[in-house]
This record gives C-alpha cells, sequence and structure tokens, in this order.
C-alpha cells in the first residue's frame, strides 16, 4: 500500500503563551520552537508513523530549514526523491501561537508556492505507481486542480483535505474520491443553502466534515447519517490533529477498511496526538492507536 502527498513543507514557528492575544494585543510567550511541519508534510508523517509506505512531493529552499526539513522526513521514513530544492526562494513557514488549548496559524507559503504546474508536470507520471493520492490547499489551487484531473482519469484514489479554507469547483468535488473539511470549509465550499445533512446526503461516502470535539461526520451509502464522537484527551496542543486525522483515515481506506472504521481509527489517533507537543511528534504509531482501540473496546 503506497500512498503520495502533494503538498506543502514547512518550518513551524510555535510560541507557546498563556492565552493567545487578541487583535491589538500584546502577551508574554512562555517559548519558542522551531518544529517541522506544514500540512501535506504533516500528513505525509502521520502516515509514515500509522505503517503507510509514502512519498512526499513539494518545494523547500535551498536554506537551513529546507534541509531540516528534508531529513526530518527521511528520519520519518517518508520518501523524499522528487522534493525540488530552490535557490533563491526560502521555505515556507507557519508561525503559530499556542494557547488556552487551541491555536492560531498564519502561513507564509515561500517556496511551497513553486510547487505549480511545471512540477506537476515532472511528478505526474510517478503519481500512478501510488495506490492514493492526498492533497490539501497549501500549495498552489491551480495544481490541486490540474492533479486532481489527471489522477480521476487514471482512476487513481484522491483524499483532498481542502484548508486552509478555499472554494473547491463542482467538476473537482465530483472526481476526488474524499473530500474533508472542516465546518467552516464546509461552508465555504457549499455556501448556507442546505443543512449539514443535506449535503452530507448529496456526497455519500465522499464528503466528510470534521467538527472538533463533536467527531467526525458521514453519510453511509444507504442514507444514514454516521457521526463519529471525538475520543476524550487531555489535550497538550491540538496542531496537528486534523493532519493526523486525514493521515490516519487515508491509511485505513487505502487498507481497504469500510468508511466507519476508517473514521473511528482516525479520530482516535487524532485524539492521542493532542496529548503532546507539536504537529508531527505529537502522532501517534500504529502500536499507539491499536493499543487505544483495545483499551476503548475493554472499557465498553
Amino acid at each position: 500500500m503506497k500512498i503520495a502527498v502533494v503538498g506543502s513543507i514547512n518550518m513551524d514557528m510555535t510560541v507557546t503563551a498563556e492565552r493567545i492575544p487578541l487583535k491589538g494585543e500584546t502577551v508574554h510567550g512562555d517559548s519558542i520552537r522551531y518544529i517541522p511541519g506544514g500540512k501535506g508534510a504533516n500528513q505525509a508523517v502521520a502516515m509514515a508513523k500509522l505503517g503507510a509506505e509514502v512519498e512526499m512531493f513539494g518545494c523547500v529552499g535551498a536554506d537551513d530549514h529546507g534541509k531540516r526539513l528534508i531529513e526530518n522526513l527521511k528520519v520519518n521514513q517518508v520518501s523524499t526523491d522528487h522534493i525540488k530544492v530552490l535557490t533563491g526562494i526560502p521555505t515556507g513557514i507557519a508561525m503559530i501561537t499556542v494557547g488556552e488549548h487551541d491555536n492560531t496559524i498564519v502561513v507564509v507559503p515561500g517556496a511551497n508556492g513553486c510547487v505549480d504546474q511545471t512540477y506537476a508536470d515532472g511528478i505526474k507520471e510517478e503519481l500512478v505507481r501510488f495506490d492514493m493520492v492526498v492533497l490539501q490547499h497549501e500549495i498552489p489551487l491551480e495544481t490541486v486542480w490540474y492533479l486532481v484531473h489527471f489522477l480521476s482519469q487514471k482512476q487513481i484514489p484522491v483524499v483532498l483535505n481542502p484548508a486552509p479554507a478555499s472554494k473547491v469547483p463542482q467538476d473537482i468535488i465530483d472526481q476526488v474520491t474524499y473530500l474533508t473539511p472542516n465546518e467552516h470549509e464546509a461552508l465555504l465550499i457549499f455556501g448556507g443553502d442546505r443543512s449539514t445533512e443535506e449535503l452530507l446526503k448529496a456526497y455519500p461516502e465522499k464528503l466528510i466534515i470534521t467538527q472538533g470535539s463533536r467527531g467526525v461526520t458521514t453519510c453511509l451509502k444507504d442514507g444514514t447519517i454516521l457521526t463519529v464522537p471525538s475520543r476524550k484527551s487531555a489535550v497538550v496542543d491540538t496542531t496537528g490533529a486534523g493532519d493526523t486525522l486525514n493521515g490516519a483515515f487515508s491509511v485505513k481506506v487505502a487498507e481497504g477498511a469500510d468508511i466507519k472504521t476508517a473514521l473511528t481509527y482516525a479520530n482516535i489517533a487524532a485524539g492521542l496526538s493532542t496529548e503532546k507537543f507539536g504537529a508531527q511528534s505529537g502522532m501517534p504509531t500504529a502500536a499507539e492507536v491499536e493499543q487505544e482501540l483495545k483499551n476503548m473496546k475493554g472499557e465498553s
């Protein structure tokens, strides 16, 4: 089972504080750390930790951040053979403030903006060797749409995590295998004319809406609305929880699991990830998720 991720590779500059400042306000920070991140790289690491064979596709700068990020992917057993290193363009950075068990994030794309159609043309024949391709919105959207069209023609399953929030054309929605927005992203994509239930029923087992502490919801092919509750967690840092969920879900559906099994597994992985600091460093292994599944069955 081989999964490709085409997406962002960032260095997360993470500041912790007692709380997130209000507009125009200054607060004292507790610490600052530089942690490998980017939605694409996060999801690749999440999948690799859960036992998948993963390759990361994207761009970094020819700087210290870029070198460290590629090395980190390798350490986490993610293949980096087709990551392009660019001279004169900095590696992408995400500036994250963590406080009150929540976070705010500002992303500066840098080299991620160079994951363009020319880059896509150079990798697309590689992508047909994979069982699934995972995409997000932290690279140029034109590239995302271009690859979705290509992969659909090649009948390669695609998971699209439409974050950060942006409109998604109807033909792209039709062509992806799974679309995984949160509630805010779903509202931007589909508008507010239909209820969540109506939206889910329009796209059974394709549209999967994450709802934070309320879990994740989809519609089964028989029309039943399925809500998988989130795991109760001792939250330390929510950064990367959504990426963990997307990665874990992708691994299980690529393995052939039904959607309920995949979402249950993904929710547990996401819950475990919030109990440690940092996006990738907090992501659980397959053994940790399986142990938690056993613990939860024993309690029920």
